[in-house]
């Protein structure tokens, strides 16, 4: 199973990083997963993960506290409203696609306010 899961770990990985700059993805779920998938594959990508200067960070305050920081919160939103109104819009025509987007930013939005916020002591 370590084949499987490593590769599908990578895949997850991307997505996350992917997250970092498409605000309909969202980052730390994707992180999550490729650390449970490393964990189980390769504790070396596991420890690299971790370790990441940048994404390491996102899993360990997410695994530590089980919340996201404010601005982080605040700015996904943000970013996840203006791309997804922008393209309801003016970008798509068809409704089915507007009502695509329309739900996946109501469904990641519900997610995002369902976490806790993590306060700065």
């Amino acid at each position: 199973m370590k084949y499987i899961y490593l590769p599908i770990g990578f895949l997850s990985l991307a997505l996350g990083v992917a997250g970092i700059f498409l605000p309909v993805l969202p980052t730390t779920p994707f992180l999550l997963l490729s650390a449970a998938l490393f964990f189980r594959s390769s504790p070396r990508a596991y420890q690299w993960l971790l370790n990441h200067k940048l994404l390491g960070p996102y899993i360990r305050d997410f695994r530590e506290s089980r919340a996201i920081p404010l601005r982080a919160k605040v700015l996904a939103l943000s970013l996840l409203w203006l791309t997804s109104l922008h393209c309801i819009f003016l970008m798509f025509d068809a409704l089915w696609l507007k009502a695509m987007m329309l739900a996946v930013a109501v469904g990641v939005t519900l997610y995002l306010c369902s976490l806790k916020t993590k306060r700065n002591d």
